[in-house]
């Protein structure tokens, strides 16, 4: 997804500057070209040696450079897309007030690319109005806003400030440059438009993983699904504006940190999950795979080893169904169907059965993969066949940039 993409790293001084080494490490084992351009800070942290070593490109600190081109017009009109991070609030509000006084800022300023601001610092500057009020400018002007983590940080308080993984952080930029509906901007064509937060205000449920039904305390039965559909979605939906809930069984893949996130570990207590909150939610996106059978009965003691053994099934409740029924006037209902054979039929045929706006058709051989084949099928009538990674599949099923 990132082959070739043009991206400049923007790093401020921070002590999380450390975590940008390996995120510049991350986006060129991706296929992406890194620039980098420090402030003055970043380098009392690291030296700009160390990310020219990781990324084989230039690093640009000086604002007037005799030996090279005006570099904050040429950076700015070279790069694809442009990553603060970590973003201090320093630079947060220098930006949101039209401050251009280095090269970082002179060259964000002249820039007309989609940009991604990576905030970190201490709790108490992160909750500062002042650089609330600075992070919601940003948003207006549209710029991409990825929040900090939570937990320990450098001086030593407990709470919301981290710099997010890297590989989250490369997550957000994939979603920012991956192929689709977009806009031009000059000659380039662009997923973020300015200012497009197309689910700003909505409330989306996403259902992940496979469902465990246990047959006894050691055994249980369980399904291949990795959850890996059902993140992206979360974290496309996430990035596109809307507060996300994620309710999840069994999965491969880590949580993004800024969803909400419930787990439940059978298909009754998937039901129970999502029927309790359920009108509390604008879109429902059904990707777990629940489990159609249970145990008929569930052994309280471990089943002791005998030639043959035979286990009674019984149906689970059909959540998706369920939801069809009960879906209240506006809200929006996407299931998937996981098949191995006659996909669009069988997919179409459960659409109208449970009451769906969209079904996702998806065959089962990707199962697990991260790149997949999908057919989208809408309740209009309109058919959408998509091949790619998981991430790109998501922004697709969300609707591009419509």
């Amino acid at each position: 997804m990132l082959k070739e993409k043009k991206i400049l790293l923007c790093v401020c001084g921070g002590i999380a500057v450390y975590k940008c080494v390996e995120l510049a490490s991350l986006l060129c084992k991706s296929g992406a070209i890194v620039k980098t351009i420090m402030t003055e800070a970043a380098m009392e942290f690291v030296t700009p040696l160390t990310f020219q070593s990781i990324t084989k490109e230039s690093v640009s600190f000086k604002q007037f450079n005799p030996d090279a081109k005006i570099e904050h017009i040429s950076l700015a009109e070279w790069a694809d897309l442009i990553v603060i991070a970590p973003a201090t609030a320093n630079i947060i509000g220098k930006i949101a007030n039209g401050i251009a006084d280095d090269l970082l800022t002179t060259t964000v300023m002249a820039s007309k690319c989609p940009k991604l601001m990576v905030p970190a610092m201490n709790v108490n500057m992160w909750e500062n109005p002042i650089l609330q009020e600075n992070i919601n400018r940003l948003k207006r002007y549209g710029m991409v806003v990825l929040e900090p983590d939570s937990g320990m940080l450098a001086c030593g308080v407990e709470g919301k400030g981290r710099l997010p993984a890297p590989d989250e952080i490369v997550y957000a930029v994939k979603v920012g440059l991956c192929s689709g509906d977009g806009e031009t901007i000059g000659n380039r064509h662009y997923i973020w438009r300015w200012g497009h937060r197309r689910y700003e205000g909505k409330k989306v449920l996403i259902t992940v993983g496979g469902t465990v039904e246990k047959i006894d305390p050691m055994r249980y039965i369980g399904n291949a699904s990795s959850g890996k559909m059902g993140l992206a979605l979360a974290r496309v939906a996430y990035l596109r504006g809307a507060e996300v809930t994620v309710i999840y069984g069994a999965i491969s893949e880590k949580l993004p940190y800024y969803t909400t996130n419930l787990k439940v570990l059978s298909a009754d207590d998937m039901y129970e999950a999502v029927m309790k909150i359920k009108d509390d939610f604008d879109i429902i996106i059904m990707c777990a795979a629940v489990a159609d059978y249970k145990p008929e009965s569930k052994s309280e003691q471990k089943i002791k080893k005998a030639d043959d053994i035979t286990i009674s099934l019984k149906r689970t409740k059909d959540i998706l169904f369920e939801l069809g029924q009960k879906k209240k006037d506006g809200q929006v209902l996407i299931g998937f169907a996981a098949e191995s054979e006659n996909p669009v039929e069988n997919a179409k045929e459960k659409m109208l059965k449970k009451n769906l706006d969209m079904i996702v058709a998806n065959d089962l051989k990707y199962a697990g993969q991260d790149e997949s084949e999908i057919m989208i099928i809408k309740k209009d009538g309109e058919n959408m066949k998509h091949t790619g990674d998981k991430l790109y599949l998501a922004n697709v099923i969300l609707g591009g940039n419509d």
